[in-house]
């Protein structure tokens, strides 16, 4: 299974990305298969999730950009629960960033609480070079999280930052050396899961329902705005370039 699943003590899973082939980069399948764990760890005794990519090269690349771009108001919905953009997610999500996180990538870990990456990882929102709109969470909750002039210039300029700018900016909590990440990422969900799991997940539910209220308020607007890149030349070129490996000529 592409998206995988352990419990490598109790109370504590480990959901671990894995299409390596591709950077960890997710199809519409994949999503659909991570919104319904998301599901399952909500109704479990699960009490905090650590999330990260299988390898050591990537956490996520974001949307496998080879396969279906579709984004009806259906696919539009499972991405968020994929994503976990307009939920008011009760389980702690602490995130291992192994990697390369990019696009959707960066938007899935917007949706964490806790982040370490390892000091090889990178970060960075492309999809403006590729004539895409980031749809999934990044125009919603990157000015709140890391605030106005840092998000803009990731939006804007689709450039990679690497772990120690990351961190600067509020975008990571901390670096850990990649032999330790997965265990660093562990001993904090352990922290979280011998705290009353009531109160923990009162906290994070009533947090994440204020983030989540502000995405779906303005969903409308960007299916709208999404809807209009995608019916643009732009769009045709920006993925035909991705697809061909070359640089796109608007």
């Amino acid at each position: 299974m592409p998206v995988l699943i352990d419990y490598p003590e109790a109370h504590v899973a480990l959901v671990t990305i894995d299409n390596q082939a591709k950077r960890n980069a997710m199809s519409r399948a994949m999503m659909a298969e991570l919104a319904r764990l998301w599901d399952e760890l909500e109704r479990s005794n699960c009490r905090a999730i650590v999330l990260t990519g299988a390898g050591g090269e990537a956490f996520n690349a974001g949307a496998d950009i080879s396969a279906d771009l579709s984004a009806s108001a259906e696919t539009a919905r499972m991405v968020n629960r994929a994503l976990l953009k307009t939920s008011s997610y009760p389980k702690p999500i602490v995130a291992a960033v192994n990697g390369v996180c990019a696009g959707g990538g960066v938007e899935l870990l917007l949706s964490t609480d806790i982040r370490l990456a390892a000091p090889h990882a990178r970060f960075g929102l492309p999809e403006v070079k590729w004539a895409i709109y980031p749809f999934g969470g990044a125009t919603a909750k990157l000015v709140d999280q890391i605030g106005y002039v840092h998000a803009m210039k990731l939006l804007l300029t689709a450039e990679l930052i690497d772990a120690e700018q990351a961190l600067r900016i509020d975008l990571i909590n901390d670096i850990v050396p990649a032999a330790k990440l997965i265990d660093s990422a562990l001993a904090i969900a352990r922290m979280i899961a011998a705290n009353s799991p009531v109160a923990v997940q009162a906290v994070k539910q009533h947090i994440s329902a204020g983030v989540a209220a502000a995405a779906l308020a303005r969903e409308a607007e960007e299916q709208a705005h999404g809807d209009r890149v995608r019916a643009s030349a732009d769009f045709v070129e920006g993925v035909s370039a991705f697809r061909e490996k070359r640089a796109p000529k608007y």
